[in-house]
């Protein structure tokens, strides 16, 4: 059973940058890999990133490609989502999320092939 807890979440004008950090504890981090998803307000949650249990594969919405990087340091069981250039349209709450790697990467943007969650951590970017 693995806890997670986001964190780095804040008000940042928009071209701005924001550090999103994942704290995970409960279970063997490396053996998981890890997701970070949004939800606007009146929006359904959507896929931002996802990570392999090694840090060696990662994918990555059309939206946010070039503009953010997922990463994560096994050692530390931690996870981050570096966010450079927001734009407003990226104002959401953001959710990391995991379940154990170790087989096909089919619908890893489906909210519903991780097992659990972090709380969230609200992102605001204002014009």
């Amino acid at each position: 059973q693995v806890q997670l807890v986001e964190s780095g979440g804040g008000l940042v004008q928009a071209g701005g940058s924001l550090r999103l950090s994942c704290a995970a504890s409960g279970g063997t981090f490396s053996r998981y890999r890890m997701g970070w998803f949004r939800q606007a307000p009146e929006k359904e949650r959507e896929f931002v990133a996802v990570i392999d249990w090694s840090g060696g594969r990662t994918y990555y919405t059309d939206s946010v490609k070039g503009r953010f990087t997922i990463s994560r340091d096994n050692d530390k069981n931690a996870g981050y989502l570096q966010m450079n250039s927001l734009k407003p349209e990226d104002t959401a709450v953001y959710y990391c999320a995991a379940r154990l790697d170790g087989g096909s990467y089919y619908r890893y943007y489906m909210s519903d092939q991780y097992d659990y969650w972090g709380q969230g951590t609200q992102v605001t970017v204002s014009s």
